[in-house]
C-alpha cells in the first residue's frame, strides 16, 4: 500500500470507513491488524496436531518462546537445548511453542501429532507442538505476518529461529536460528522478560 493511500485512509477514520475493495486490499495489507490492537501476539493462536488451539491470550502474563522447527535440519539438536531451557524456566512462567514447518530445505517430512512424537523420542522433548504451519511468504500464518511487519530484519531465515513475545503480547525480538537457546542472548532476554 501507498504512503499516499495511507494517508486517505488515515483521513476516513481507519479501515472502518472504508468499503468493496480499497477496504479489502487495506485489510490484506495489515495482517493481524485487529490482534495488534487488541494486545498483541495475544490476538493469535496456533493449531494443535491433535486439534484445538494454542490461544496465545492463553498465557497473558507470561513470556511466550515460538520457534519454528524441523525434524530432518541440521540445528535439529536445538530440540534438546530447546528442552534444557523449558526445564529450567518453565517453572518461572516461560512458556514455549515449537511450530513445525517445511518452508525452509523441505526439512519436515512428517505431519501431526507424528512430528511431537519423533522429537518426545530422538531429544526428550516435553514443551508444546503446534502443528505444520507456514512461517514465510503471503501464506504465512497471520502471527509470523503480524511479526514481519513489526520486526522485519528479524524475520525468519531458516529452521530454529526464535521469536520472544512479552508478558503484555509485545513482541520483544527475533533470534536467529544460530542462536543457542541455552546462550546469553536469549536467556538474558528471557531472565528480564520474567523479572518485569
Amino acid at each position: 500500500m501507498t504512503l499516499l493511500r495511507r494517508d486517505f485512509i488515515a483521513s476516513l477514520g481507519g479501515l472502518a470507513a472504508l468499503s468493496g475493495p480499497l477496504a479489502a486490499a487495506a485489510q490484506a495489507a495489515t495482517p493481524g491488524r485487529e490482534a495488534a490492537e487488541s494486545g498483541g501476539a495475544h490476538g493469535f493462536g496456533f493449531a494443535r496436531p491433535d486439534g484445538g488451539q494454542f490461544r496465545l491470550a492463553d498465557y497473558r502474563g507470561r513470556p511466550i518462546l515460538i520457534v519454528n522447527t524441523a525434524t530432518t535440519c541440521g540445528y535439529a539438536h536445538q530440540f534438546a537445548t530447546l528442552e534444557q531451557l523449558w526445564q529450567r524456566y518453565a517453572a518461572r512462567g516461560l512458556m514455549l511453542i515449537a511450530v513445525p514447518s517445511n518452508d525452509f530445505g523441505g526439512q519436515e517430512p512428517l505431519e501431526g501429532a507424528a512430528i511431537a512424537a519423533a522429537v518426545r523420542a530422538s531429544h526428550g522433548a516435553t514443551y508444546a507442538f503446534a502443528d505444520k504451519t507456514r512461517v514465510k511468504g503471503p501464506d504465512a500464518h497471520p502471527f509470523y505476518r503480524w511479526a514481519a511487519l513489526r520486526r522485519p530484519t528479524e524475520v525468519p531465515r531458516w529452521n530454529f529461529h526464535k521469536y520472544l513475545i512479552g508478558r503484555e503480547g509485545e513482541l520483544v525480538g527475533g533470534f536467529s536460528s544460530n542462536a543457542d537457546p541455552v546462550g546469553p542472548q536469549l536467556v538474558q532476554a528471557i531472565g528480564r522478560e520474567l523479572s518485569a
